[in-house]
């Protein structure tokens, strides 16, 4: 539900930027060339001074707000704070979204044609590394004619991105806004991932990432991912709220037993059957892999103060009260660094009851402190 002062962002368009040029990938190789879907959202001004980055995490894509047509039912995945009058005010702001290489929703990935053979990559995808999408994005903004960003905002893995943007194109982000997130995966997580890509890469039809030659997909093991990483994106509170002990089918009475289903049951199998039909299985692996290598002081004596010494911009940093995923020891961690690096930073825990998936929500203590902060950004962005 929107606020009466917000407006509904209406339909918007994805476009598609092509480089020949190749990019020097964190593994060593150069791959190229590739395209990258993006949407955008407002009007960039005069002197281009008003541009914000949008990240997306593990299963985001390019289509943030707004919808694709008349008939779409489903906003972009952040619709609750992107659009006029909501705390990304594309009134004020030029908000870039993309779908990140190696991605399925558009941008070059696993499910593209390699060029060498005119079959899909598949698993010979190169592996990609946060820093890798940060490179790529930075070449957007080229093209787009942003020489700095007012903002570069991210949840999760894209909150991995928005700091890994400040360390490497120091000069070109004025504030950095961190949701959710952590410097490096705990070994819970590390733990999780490899849980989910060994549901996959078990499934039969997975053919040792080569379905899509054998027009197959690895429908179940997908599912069992999304079912697994699903669970650890709501806290306990946020499920029990939604769905107690409620059946869907069957009664627990003697004999019966065969025919019970929980509503808890039924969800999990619609996330799961939903996210295989619309997400490749081999782009899933490839970003669990960047999560889980993502170290952002390994390069600096595994030093988080000398790596954000690098930063010269303002942070924003904010967590969740029952977020077990990154929880907000990871978010504390970040502010700490960031205090010892002397550089400017505010920090908010967020009581809500949603888990990691508050980020994505309209709540209103975090959606009014999250504006309040980009009406701060946006100061100078008229």
């Amino acid at each position: 539900m929107e606020a009466p002062t917000e407006r509904s962002l209406g339909i918007v368009e994805p476009r598609t930027e092509h480089f020949e040029e190749p990019l020097r990938l964190a593994c060593g190789r150069d791959f190229g060339p590739y395209d990258l879907v993006y949407e955008t959202y407002g009007a960039l001004n005069d002197d281009c001074s008003n541009a914000v980055l949008i990240c997306h995490a593990l299963s985001g894509h390019h289509h943030a707000a707004g919808y694709h047509s008349e008939a779409d039912r489903k906003p972009g995945w952040w619709n609750a704070c992107i659009g006029p009058g909501k705390p990304i005010d594309t009134d004020r702001f030029f908000v870039v979204s993309l779908n990140n290489l190696g991605g399925c929703h558009g941008s070059t990935g696993p499910a593209s044609p390699n060029p060498d053979t005119g079959r899909p990559w598949g698993p010979d995808f190169p592996p990609l590394r946060v820093r890798d999408w940060v490179h790529s994005q930075k070449r957007l903004a080229d093209r787009l004619g942003i020489a700095r960003w007012a903002a570069v905002i991210g949840g999760s893995l894209g909150g991995m991105q928005a700091m890994r943007w400040a360390l490497e194109y120091p000069d070109m982000v004025e504030h950095c806004v961190v949701i959710a997130s952590a410097m490096k995966l705990s070994a819970q997580n590390i733990a999780f991932n490899e849980i989910a890509r060994h549901a996959i890469q078990s499934d039969p039809d997975f053919s040792e990432g080569r379905y899509l030659e054998r027009e197959c997909v690895p429908a179940q093991g997908l599912a069992l991912a999304r079912m697994v990483g699903h669970i650890t994106y709501l806290s306990d509170d946020a499920m029990a709220n939604k769905f107690g002990r409620d059946l869907r089918s069957g009664t627990l009475e003697r004999g019966d037993e065969e025919s019970v289903e929980f509503q808890v049951q039924s969800y999990l199998r619609y996330q799961g059957n939903q996210f295989s039909g619309s997400f490749d299985a081999n782009t899933y692996i490839l970003m669990t892999r960047a999560l889980d290598y993502f170290d952002l002081a390994r390069e600096y004596g595994d030093d988080p103060v000398a790596a954000f010494a690098r930063a010269k911009c303002s942070f924003l940093v904010i967590s969740f009260s029952t977020d077990w995923r990154f929880s907000p020891q990871r978010s504390r961690e970040i502010v700490d660094a960031l205090i010892a690096a002397d550089r400017p930073v505010s920090y908010a825990e967020i009581e809500a009851s949603e888990g990691h998936d508050a980020f994505l929500l309209a709540l209103p203590r975090y959606r009014d402190l999250f504006r309040a902060y980009m009406q701060r950004v946006g100061g100078g962005s008229q």
